[in-house]
């Protein structure tokens, strides 16, 4: 996909469960930016990619051979309307943050997305309902905005992990154009089959 002097950027594949579920473990155990409470297997992991790829990508960065992050697109909601929306996903190893990967895994995301013919991107955002702690900053929220995201909708107090509550934002970016007579999107299997 995307290759760079430091970095590649390339579809992910179910055995890389375990490489990704280990950048998914800290985000689990240590923050609250995913309401998850337990680490989910390496199984669990290698099924939800999978899941994942027979419609939308599920990208990873590579730099020096090591998976430094990974970004991935899914179902905004099940209907047959919503078929142009999906949401997006995006973790860093720790340490790999602020030094363009993001930037860099978001924008070949968008580009796949645009490809298939999707409109809307969604993202959804734990964000601290007044003051930063130990487990919530709002680096995701700034993340969004400073890649064209603007703010849709707040949630109030609608997650509670380590004994505190946090709202959800959704954020949105419109990354097409939409018509009255809009094309199917091209699933991305499809699409990478072309």
């Amino acid at each position: 996909m995307k290759e760079n002097h430091a970095f590649t950027i390339e579809s992910a594949v179910p055995e890389d469960a375990e490489e990704l579920l280990a950048i998914y473990d800290h985000y689990v155990r240590d923050t609250a930016i995913t309401f998850e409470y337990e680490t989910p297997t390496a199984a669990e992991f290698r099924r939800r990619i999978e899941n994942t790829l027979r419609r939308f990508p599920y990208l990873v960065l590579r730099q020096d051979g090591r998976i430094q992050g990974y970004a991935y697109a899914g179902t905004f909601y099940a209907r047959a309307a919503y078929d142009w929306c999906c949401e997006t996903t995006i973790y860093l190893r720790r340490g790999a943050t602020k030094c363009g990967m993001g930037r860099a895994l978001y924008e070949a995301l968008e580009k796949a997305l645009g490809q298939m013919g999707i409109l809307n991107l969604y993202a959804v955002v734990a964000c601290p309902e007044e003051q930063e702690d130990e487990y919530l900053t709002r680096n995701s929220l700034g993340f969004h905005r400073h890649l064209g995201f603007e703010q849709a909708g707040l949630c109030h107090r609608c997650g509670y992990k380590f004994g505190r509550w946090y709202n959800v934002a959704y954020m949105e970016k419109i990354i097409g154009t939409h018509s009255g007579d809009q094309r199917p999107v091209t699933p991305f299997p499809e699409l990478a089959k072309k």
